[in-house]
C-alpha cells in the first residue's frame, strides 16, 4: 500500500505539474496571439493612417496644379483683355484719323471750289472793269 500511496502521490505531482504547465503554455499562447493580433491592427492603422496622408497629399497636389492651371489661364485672359484694349484703342484712332481725312478732303473740296470761285469773280469783276471801260469809250 506504501506503493500505491507513492503511485498516487506521483501521478497527482505529475497531473499538477501537467495541469501548471498547461496554464503557462495558455498565457504564452495567448501573449503570442495579442501581440500578432496587436502588431497586425498597428499595422493595419499605419497602413490607413499613411494612405489617408498619401491621398490628402494626392489632393492637395492636384489643387495646387488646379490652382496653378487657373492662374495661367487667367494671365493668358488678361494677355488677351489688353491686346483687345490695345486694338481698340488703334481701331478709335483709325476711326478718328479716317474722320480727319474726311475732314480735311472736305476742306480741300471747299478750298477749291472756293479757289474756283475766287477766279471766276477776278474774272467777272475783270470783265466787269471792261465793261464799265467799254461803256465810257461808248458814251
Amino acid at each position: 500500500m506504501i506503493r500505491s500511496r507513492f503511485a498516487e502521490r506521483a501521478a497527482t505531482h505529475f497531473n499538477t505539474l501537467q495541469h501548471t504547465a498547461t496554464k503557462c503554455k495558455t498565457p504564452q499562447h495567448t501573449a503570442a496571439r495579442t501581440a500578432a493580433y496587436t502588431a497586425a491592427r498597428i499595422a493595419a492603422h499605419t497602413a490607413t493612417h499613411t494612405a489617408t496622408h498619401c491621398n490628402a497629399l494626392q489632393h492637395t497636389a492636384t489643387r495646387c496644379s488646379t490652382l496653378q492651371h487657373t492662374a495661367a489661364h487667367s494671365n493668358t485672359m488678361q494677355h488677351t483683355a489688353t491686346h483687345c484694349s490695345t486694338r481698340q484703342h488703334t481701331a478709335a484712332h483709325c476711326s478718328t484719323l479716317q474722320h480727319t481725312v474726311t475732314h480735311c478732303n472736305t476742306l480741300q473740296h471747299t478750298a477749291t471750289h472756293c479757289s474756283t470761285l475766287q477766279h471766276t469773280a477776278t474774272h467777272c469783276n475783270t470783265l466787269q472793269h471792261t465793261a464799265t471801260h467799254c461803256n465810257t469809250l461808248q458814251y
